[in-house]
């Protein structure tokens, strides 16, 4: 037996209190990630299929902001510009922006994940 598709302009919006209610049981629920809590209301609110939805796969390149970048890093914004002209942490350009960049999460999680060179402790000179 075959599911019916009822097309967006069919479906009724859910009553906001439905919409609370439905937000306030996710939150006393600790074991559904904030994430999947996040994505599951969107569903709900705006209606949208979960097929509709172009799957993210591991394959594609994702790319933080650099606010995200400094996040995670647990630096301040000019460092991950420091890192960025310095060729640490190349920056990439957001698709369809002029001039808003970030980094691939893949370098960033490279930074993160590489060895710390190990530098002799500077001896005080003798005077």
């Amino acid at each position: 037996m075959e599911a019916e598709t009822v097309s967006k302009e069919q479906r009724k919006p859910m009553l906001p209190t439905t919409l609370k209610l439905i937000r306030t049981a996710f939150e006393s629920d600790p074991t559904v990630p904030v994430p999947h809590r996040r994505r599951l209301l969107a569903l709900l609110r705006d209606g949208a299929a979960p097929e509709a939805r172009a799957p993210s796969t591991p394959s594609e390149p994702r790319i933080l902001r650099r606010a995200e970048a400094a996040r995670r890093l647990g630096c301040s914004l000019r460092l991950v510009d420091r890192l960025a002209r310095d060729g640490t942490l190349p920056k990439r350009k957001l698709p369809g922006r002029q001039r808003a960049a970030g980094v691939l999460e893949s370098d960033l999680l490279a930074l993160l994940l590489a060895p710390v060179p190990d530098t002799p402790a500077q001896a005080p000179e003798a005077a």
